[in-house]
């Protein structure tokens, strides 16, 4: 495992880190699916413990994950290790059975004690506002929220998860007045449009976590249009079989590479996000210890010719791809 530092914080961290999404089991908010599907708390814990044997350090939840349970597995199973950074969100809300968000400064500051409590922590190293948008910033109160946590040490450092679709408003208006020490943006193959956003919040001595690295296992080359997910699945919606069937065939000028770097889907992918110096860690899902393997081994470091042409594609064919995906939700 290589590591990397966060910015200008006083983080170091695992350039692969624990995506905990997943773990935190099929949770739906009415109707609507917010996970993965059913998760095996006994398979979770080995996918903990075995990312930590393989030198994972960065671990990255949110509240909403399984409406709390994610935090809670990572609590019960790493709270004593000494250096593990943990990084956790605010801001998404269950409430009336309905998915809803609330950036208040009594909701945030109730919220991270309840946060606190599950992980076993007395401080959480990195806090996020997860995808507030810009009239929450500009209102305020979530910025006086974070800034209070950090006063009294509930918190170490702060950030924003900014948001698929347009990652450059939120990111600049925090740059501009000068907030926070980290974005997560969402950077793979498929969605390059975090690129510039990338480049310059690095360069301002922002940390970065970049998220959904294989858009949601598309990446890893394991689902067929045949690929069928349960209800409580938030993929069912979103990996449609038109979806895959798309993907396989624009990709294929990238999946050739493979060939060339003798790795995997997986490890071209992982690989290509590890392959921006600004990057501080890439968080793909894990739910098991197979996946840890997958995640953390076979990367390899890619010739600039062949980044240009992902990069270059990525303005083109995987750009009309990822049009495709998003209209699908």
């Amino acid at each position: 495992m290589q590591y990397r530092k966060f910015g200008n914080t006083g983080l170091v961290v695992s350039e692969i880190g624990f995506g905990a999404w997943a773990i935190g089991g099929g949770a739906m908010i009415g109707n609507t699916a917010i996970g993965w599907g059913a998760a095996d708390d006994v398979t979770s814990v080995e996918a903990i413990e075995a990312a930590l044997d393989a030198g994972v350090t960065f671990f990255d939840t949110a509240d909403i994950y399984g409406l709390g349970h994610s935090e809670d597995l990572l609590g019960r199973t790493i709270h004593k290790e000494a250096n593990v950074v943990i990084a956790t969100k605010v801001g998404n809300v269950s409430r009336d059975q309905a998915f809803t968000t609330d950036y208040s400064k009594e909701y945030i500051l109730t919220a991270c004690e309840k946060s606190l409590k599950r992980l076993k922590k007395d401080t959480i190293d990195y806090y996020q506002l997860h995808t507030a948008k810009l009239e929450h910033l500009k209102n305020g109160e979530c910025i006086e929220a974070m800034q209070t946590l950090q006063q009294e040490g509930k918190i170490r450092y702060w950030g924003l998860s900014l948001n698929t679709f347009d990652p450059a408003t939120e990111a600049h208006f925090c740059m501009k007045n000068q907030w926070g020490h980290g974005f997560q943006l969402v950077l793979n193959l498929i969605n390059q449009k975090a690129l510039d956003v990338l480049k310059e919040s690095a360069a301002e001595g922002y940390g970065i976590i970049a998220r959904m690295p294989l858009q949601f296992g598309l990446l890893t080359g394991k689902f067929t249009e045949a690929s069928i997910f349960e209800e409580n699945d938030h993929r069912q919606k979103r990996l449609t079989s038109e979806v895959i069937g798309k993907a396989e065939e624009a990709l294929q000028p990238v999946w050739e590479l493979c060939h060339k770097y003798k790795c995997t889907k997986t490890a071209l992918a992982l690989s290509f996000v590890l392959s921006y110096a600004g990057v501080s860690t890439v968080i793909p899902g894990i739910r098991s210890s197979e996946q840890v393997i997958q995640n953390t081994t076979g990367l390899v470091k890619l010739d600039e010719p062949d980044q240009g042409l992902i990069e270059s594609l990525g303005k083109t064919s995987l750009a009309d791809l990822l049009s495709f995906i998003q209209k699908q939700g």
